[in-house]
């Protein structure tokens, strides 16, 4: 694959990389005496030094000829040197910053490259969306490398999205100098099925030489799983077992250890390491999903490292886990993942291999992070006008709007429960007693009214439903942040509250919020798509500090209940989830009544 996330192609430099290495031109930098993290061969190397020329690596080991009268010397004795961080599979949206604060953010935790999956804003904006954050991502040091969304919708018939991405449109984007591979094929269905739609979509980007990235959520591992990664997929992070990720590695897909804000996969994942003797090279560390306070107060892929080491992985292999196998997943180990001669200089000096505290960062030989903040300013993005006016519902909402009227006195219905820090949910059945002819939430019990509005293109369609699993015992919850269509997810005990969290969201152009008794208790806006807010990490943080208090007033104790909830009408996940359009069986992909027969 051509690389054009560095400073330099190797093709280019490669005769001063060779005169450098050979003492006859000098280094732009040189950091010595560092104990290297060699990821290549699994162990600390001793007093090594690199000499870094034209933002690659020129060589490895003793320095002392590379040094010229305007070399850059960095004494790193004490320290440990690793390659950058590269984050596998990463929604910037979640992290509801902007994709300049978000490389704000996460490049002093060690993060030099990530791969996103910008399917959030696309399924709002479509590829006129993806182009924003992708010029919006470029004025940073952060090598931000798109993996084009492949499912928008998610699952086609069963939800209203704000665009559409087909075969077509995938083939276009191959050709963006931004573009690795395709973003997480969830509509796995489709591929088992053999759908032309599916298939062509995979197809495009098999034939532009790309990676494909899948999301296969079955805890089948055997003909289904088979049948999707022949099918060219080549990583999944959507292990939830032991046995799931094991099962992925041993059929040659690298298995992508998710550890977000509210999806805490790596424990269980792991294990299939950490119980076996087996190789880790298919094992990838990722975030998929990020929230501002746990990068403000955790940090990024540091942090995931730091997690594994405490399910027993050594530092080494979880290193190996977010630099060099990472890498190779998407075929880029010729430029990225190791500190080797030739590759970019994306490196991370830290201070032990215990806390792991990034005291340095370089990508492509350029000192840009130091002590936890970044040192190099790069130029404001203003989004367009179109991206921050995303909500268009097409209707007034009130109370009336949220009644559900009951077919007689003693109804059983159909039930989401989400499962807290996991992506999975069930399928409940639960009997309400209708008031004045209506169904009616029941904290007693914690069976919530759950509506989905459309606010893409003003249809006024809306899906009725209930969750369990929340603990809201008094006010209501909403969110434009609702996988993948972003529509308005509105979740309450009251119909007045319900309107007014709704109502919230629209005036302030998207977001979340939470209310109780008539009173906003704490709202995040994210103007951009719905889905973003271009204001720093510590605002944003600010912000969803207060928002978690008003959870926890509200009744609501499980963590980060919004990443949680905006699960809640993805339609590709089992086993029961609301969309605009209705209820949705995800286990047999249709549609089902509110009321069971």
């Amino acid at each position: 694959m051509i690389n054009t996330f560095c400073k330099k192609p190797l093709w280019e430099v490669s005769r001063t990389l060779a005169a450098v290495a050979g003492g006859t031109v000098p280094a732009d930098t040189v950091i010595t005496g560092a104990r290297l993290v060699n990821v290549c061969t699994h162990e600390i190397q001793e007093d090594i030094s690199v000499a870094v020329s034209c933002g690659r690596i020129a060589l490895v080991g003793d320095t002392s000829h590379c040094i010229g009268p305007d070399t850059a010397v960095v004494d790193a004795r004490g320290q440990y040197l690793a390659p950058g961080f590269l984050d596998g599979h990463i929604h910037v949206e979640s992290s509801m910053m902007s994709a300049g604060e978000y490389a704000r953010s996460v490049i002093p935790h060690g993060t030099t490259g990530i791969y996103m999956d910008p399917h959030e804003i696309c399924n709002v904006l479509g590829l006129p969306g993806v182009k924003c954050m992708l010029e919006d991502a470029s004025r940073t040091p952060l090598k931000a490398m798109m993996t084009t969304p492949s499912c928008v919708p998610a699952v086609p018939g069963f939800e209203d999205t704000g665009s559409f991405i087909g075969p077509a449109e995938v083939a276009e984007t191959m050709s963006w100098k931004e573009c690795v591979g395709l973003g997480e094929m969830m509509n796995f269905p489709g591929i088992l099925g053999s759908s032309d739609h599916a298939h062509g979509i995979t197809g495009a980007t098999l034939e532009a030489g790309r990676i494909v990235t899948g999301h296969y959520s079955m805890p089948e591992t055997g003909r289904g799983l088979n049948a999707y990664i022949a099918s060219g997929v080549r990583c999944c992070h959507e292990s939830t077992r032991e046995e799931d990720a094991l099962a992925k590695m041993r059929l040659g897909m690298y298995a992508m250890f998710r550890e977000g804000s509210a999806w805490h996969d790596l424990k269980e994942a792991v294990k299939s390491i950490t119980n076996r003797q087996v190789d880790s090279r298919f094992a990838v560390l990722i975030s998929d999903d990020t929230h501002p306070h746990t990068l403000s107060a955790l940090g990024h892929l540091d942090h995931l490292v730091r997690r594994a080491v405490e399910e027993g992985v050594d530092p080494v292999t979880a290193i190996q886990m977010v630099t060099i196998n990472c890498a190779q997943c998407f075929q880029m180990d010729h430029d990225f993942g190791s500190v080797t001669p030739g590759k970019c200089a994306d490196l991370v000096l830290l201070d032990n291999l215990e806390d792991l505290q990034v005291t340095k960062v370089w990508i492509d030989g350029d000192l840009v992070a130091e002590n936890g903040a970044m040192i190099r300013e790069f130029a404001p993005y203003a989004y367009p006008e179109w991206a921050t006016h995303s909500m268009h519902v097409g209707e007034a909402i009130t109370k009336e709007t949220f009644r559900i009227p009951a077919s007689k006195d003693q109804v059983t219905v159909r039930a989401i429960e989400v499962i807290p820090a996991r992506v999975g949910s069930y399928e409940r059945h639960v009997t309400l007693t209708a008031k004045d002819g209506r169904l009616e939430s029941d904290p007693s019990q914690d069976v919530l009214k759950t509506v989905v509005f459309e606010r893409h293109h003003e249809t006024g369609t809306k899906g009725f439903g209930f969750v369990k699993g929340f603990g809201i015992t008094c006010g209501a919850m909403a969110s434009t942040v609702a996988h993948d269509a972003h529509n308005l997810l509105v979740i309450g005990t009251s119909d007045e509250d319900m309107a007014l969290a709704a109502n919230t969201l629209i005036a302030c152009g998207g977001g979340m919020t939470a209310v109780q008794n008539g009173k906003v208790l704490g709202t995040v806006p994210l103007p951009i798509a719905g889905l973003m807010n271009d204001k720093p990490a510590e605002e944003m943080s600010r912000l969803v500090e207060v928002l978690e208090e008003s959870w926890k007033q509200i009744g609501c104790s499980m963590p980060s209940p919004f990443m949680t909830m905006a699960l809640i009408p993805l339609a590709c996940l089992p086993e029961l989830r609301l969309t605009n359009k209705g209820l949705v069986d995800c286990t047999s992909f249709r549609f089902v009544p509110l009321e069971v027969e």
